[in-house]
């Protein structure tokens, strides 16, 4: 794709022709109003009683800010990331005729509202250590393909790809490209959201529910071409992020702005279970990993979920993943939660 081409020319007709839903307050713009009388609302101040801001301007700046995106290439959505994934299926594919390609394995909600969209999926398998086919992913697509979705680091598998690879995917692939950066902050292999402008067929998804645990407060975010940005705009409820969310995430955003320390322990754990999982009864393989999980084949990984599970640690059980065969999913905890894990893992060998 060039620099020049326009994102909306791959929208579908009626989302091009959607007139939003708009209210007074988008229609006003000044100061001086002390009665509030134009949308229904309970006039008595209880702190909840007003509609938040449907716009989120305020937290918008401040994300621009911390993420160094310009607010206008900038979604927030109050389902984390979940909510840009649905309603990017509904701004571009057309139920029943249209077709999204994906990796396998990967993060399954992209199937899952493919599924109700009525959207056919097209499945390329990874490469060797679960690398990006670039050339398979492109081939994958046809005339009636309008996104492609490559989660980086990749969900279940654990491993980032390259800036290179991902930008080479994007001049290459038929449609929009959908990088879903959720576990980005965990990995050294970089972002695409510093060289997001020379492509504007790339959507990148971030999320605050894991590096800056927000995970209760649902709300993620996905930075486009202003031309998306506004389509999702359009697309999305009015007031997708409640009042309170809107300046709680504000504030933590600002407060804890810096969040090196965690991180680095997390990364610091990592690599501690890294190093003394392969030691363990019944352990067949750790893969390598750039977010804040292990993936571990096991010899008999129901077995080891079992008796993880009656011992207080729940993990997931990948097993019956395409791609993922004798693999649990293993999230870095604390120090403790993984002194724990270490500790079970030393118990079930003993009993397996």
């Amino acid at each position: 794709m060039t620099e020049n081409f326009d994102p909306a020319a791959l929208m579908r007709r009626n989302i091009r022709a959607l007139v939003p839903y708009s209210t007074a307050r988008d229609e006003f713009s000044g100061e001086g109003i002390t009665a509030w009388l134009d949308a229904n609302e309970n006039p008595f101040d209880n702190g909840v009683n007003r509609y938040p801001d449907p716009h989120q301007k305020e937290l918008k700046s401040v994300i621009s800010r911390i993420f160094g995106a310009p607010t206008d290439t900038i979604f927030i959505g109050g389902a984390g990331s979940d909510e840009a994934i649905d309603i990017l299926m509904r701004i571009f594919c057309r139920p029943g005729l249209d077709n999204i390609v994906i990796i396998a394995p990967t993060y399954g909600v992209y199937e899952v509202s493919a599924a109700i969209n009525d959207v056919e999926v097209r499945q390329v398998s990874l490469g060797d250590g679960y690398s990006l086919p670039v050339a398979a992913l492109v081939d994958a697509a046809d005339a009636n393909t309008r996104l492609t979705w490559v989660c980086s680091p990749n969900n279940p598998t654990g491993n980032a790809f390259a800036v290179e690879d991902l930008s080479d995917l994007a001049r290459r692939v038929g449609g929009m490209l959908v990088i879903d950066e959720a576990y980005v902050d965990f990995s050294d292999k970089g972002s695409m959201l510093p060289i997001l402008d020379r492509f504007p067929n790339v959507v990148i998804l971030r999320t605050l529910s894991k590096a800056r645990g927000m995970a209760s407060l649902r709300l993620g975010m996905a930075f486009c071409h202003p031309s998306v940005a506004k389509a999702m705009a359009m697309v999305k409820y009015p007031y997708n992020v409640n009042g309170p969310t809107q300046r709680e995430v504000a504030r933590r955003l600002m407060e804890h702005e810096d969040i090196t320390d965690m991180i680095e322990t997390i990364i610091s754990e990592r690599k501690r279970l890294e190093r003394e999982l392969p030691s363990k009864p019944g352990v067949r393989k750790v893969h390598p990993s750039d977010a804040n999980f292990l993936l571990v084949e096991f010899d008999d990984p129901d077995a080891v979920y079992d008796m993880l599970l009656h011992g207080g640690a729940l993990v997931r059980n990948r097993n019956r993943v395409r791609g993922c065969a004798g693999c649990l999913r293993i999230t870095v905890g604390t120090p403790e939660q993984n002194e724990l894990l270490l500790e079970l893992l030393d118990s079930t060998g003993k009993k397996i």
